[in-house]
């Protein structure tokens, strides 16, 4: 493993109901299951022991991002303080020993934040954990990717998105979500979500969605947008599919300002690049945006595992969950789903069809050959 500068990885979930954090309960850790975390880089480990690389002479979290060692140059120790005293020092990068202090202050920030249901000021967070708030603020998103500010606004997302799902009304939804009133609700609405509240309680009725089924070389390509953005993206579909996603919906052929951004999402499609400027319509669970936000930091002609996505957005536990999030994303390409494989390299499953999987692979390796 590496002692080279730490990177910054999610290590807790952004999921309200699996905001977890690895076990801090100390306790022998067979060598074998030591080893099998090593190799799955499970933070669920981190902080129960530290691996020791002897050809090295450096010690490392379980879930360091470091290369693997050799199994034979690998001794477990309980802590740091026992690595140490072997003669070995801390790895830079995953920075070992801070684990216990850093990951409690990250947990106790959060249990505030829960127990709050709101942001709360970063500098009181700071103060509680007996950290500066800038060094708390690096801390903090360290190990859940985001600032505390974004993580509550994450909570508070899923709290609307779940209160609207299954409300009566939107006045229902305001209260059963913890606003005091219409005013903050909507203010927050217009943020975090795409469709306002009360399109999305009524299945879409009244929205316009322009829409346009093109010719590529992967087949043809429904592309759908409502005035925020993209909102469906797939292949070999019709407007009566696009009719089953938003039954209540205005559908319009085209349109001036739509071509435009038609062009430039065809323009994605068949010379892969940069696309993130390309402005997105979709809503999730705060989970599955998570995950659709670590498919997009995949870089072109790369791919993850299911495992990796799980680990990345903080829930190593949840490759399932990372699985059906994957297949809930309604935007192909631009939230590049093809860009996640089986932990055994093969290409696992595709909603268009593993042909055209591998073609977008190959197109994407190609580009970045040339």
């Amino acid at each position: 493993m590496s002692d080279a500068q730490p990177t910054c990885r999610p290590r807790f979930a952004l999921y309200p109901d699996a905001v977890t954090a690895p076990s801090m309960t100390p306790g022998p850790i067979p060598d074998d299951d030591a080893w099998s975390a090593v190799l799955a880089r499970d933070r669920g480990f981190d902080g129960r022991f530290v691996t020791g690389v002897l050809s090295t002479g450096i010690y490392c979290r379980p879930s360091c991002a470091a290369r693997h060692p050799r199994r034979e140059n690998v001794r477990f120790f309980a802590d740091g303080a026992s690595a140490r005293a072997a003669g070995l020092r801390p790895c830079r990068r995953c920075l070992p020993d801070d684990v216990s202090r850093d990951e409690r202050a990250v947990l106790a920030a959060i249990s505030a934040i829960k127990q709050a249901g709101q942001s709360l000021a970063l500098a009181d967070l700071a103060a509680r954990c007996g950290y500066s708030p800038a060094h708390f603020q690096r801390v903090f998103a360290r190990h859940t990717g985001l600032s505390p500010a974004a993580y509550a606004r994450a909570l508070q997302k899923e709290r609307m998105a779940r209160s609207l799902t299954g409300a009566a009304s939107v006045t229902d939804a305001i209260y059963d979500a913890g606003f005091s009133g219409p005013s903050r609700f909507y203010s927050a609405a217009e943020d975090r979500l795409g469709m306002a509240p009360s399109v999305w309680v009524d299945g879409g009725r009244g929205v316009t969605i322009r829409w346009a089924v093109v010719p590529t070389t992967l087949g043809p390509m429904l592309v759908a947008a409502t005035g925020k953005g993209v909102c469906r993206l797939s292949f070999n579909e019709d407007e009566g599919a696009l009719r089953q996603r938003f039954p209540y919906a205005v559908l319009e052929q085209g349109g001036v300002d739509f071509a435009a951004l038609l062009a430039d999402v065809v323009a994605a499609v068949e010379a892969p690049g940069d696309h993130a400027h390309i402005p997105l319509d979709v809503k999730g669970t705060a989970f599955q945006e998570a995950v659709w936000q670590a498919l997009r930091r995949i870089p072109p002609g790369e791919t993850r595992s299911y495992a990796q996505i799980a680990a990345e957005v903080g829930s190593p536990g949840a490759v399932r969950a990372a699985g059906s999030a994957n297949g809930a994303n309604n935007v192909a390409v631009l939230i590049p789903c093809h860009r996640v494989i089986r932990s055994d390299g093969s290409l696992g499953g595709y909603a268009y069809g593993l042909e055209i999987k591998q073609r977008l692979l190959d197109k994407e390796r190609q580009s970045g050959r040339e």
